[in-house]
């Protein structure tokens, strides 16, 4: 869900908070240094083992890492703070608005589709063979209403009634079109 810029940039935001302007480029520093162990560890093919992160996505977020504390210092050069203020810092808060928002809006994505995954759960799919008296009648219960036999079974069984006993029993009614809003046209 979220790039190496992605976590990069959250990772720094939070790790530069409060630091000096002098500490924020032994940060840069540091991650120049990062990159380069990186990139040799990928061409030397090093960094390879079972348990190891991979050498490319670790590059990658090196990398990233990288051009966040560069862009971090340069908004402290520009803005002449002395001392780093996630807050103050425009394209930082924005980006973390941003982030904050798609965070926000994959969990509501997951939890509706959490919702229709309990639903579909819920649901019973079944083929149903009717004898033929039953058939016949079945399908010119639907003739009659302009439906489908399936669609007939359906609304039977949505008016379906079981009894503290277990008994089961549908109260008589004459098939129709669903509308919309849910209520049956004649």
């Amino acid at each position: 869900m979220w790039t190496s810029e992605d976590v990069a940039r959250d990772q720094v935001r939070r790790q530069a908070a409060g630091l000096s302007t002098q500490q924020v480029a032994r940060a840069v520093d540091e991650a120049v240094a990062r990159v380069r162990e990186t990139r040799e560890a990928l061409r030397s093919g090093a960094g390879r083992e079972e348990f190891a992160p991979d050498p490319e996505e670790l590059a990658d977020r090196w990398a990233a890492r990288l051009t966040e504390w560069r862009r971090v210092a340069a908004h402290l050069a520009a803005s002449g703070a002395g001392m780093y203020d996630g807050d103050r810092d425009q394209e930082g808060s924005a980006w973390a608005r941003e982030r904050e928002e798609r965070r926000s809006e994959a969990l509501r994505a997951h939890a509706a589709w959490m919702e229709r995954r309990r639903e579909e759960r819920d649901e019973l799919r079944a083929e149903v063979w009717l004898s033929a008296a039953a058939g016949r009648l079945v399908r010119g219960g639907a003739a009659r209403a302009g439906l489908a036999p399936e669609e007939v079974l359906v609304q039977l069984a949505e008016r379906v009634a079981v009894d503290d006993d277990g008994s089961v029993s549908v109260a008589r009614f004459v098939p129709g079109r669903v509308s919309v809003a849910g209520s049956e046209e004649r």
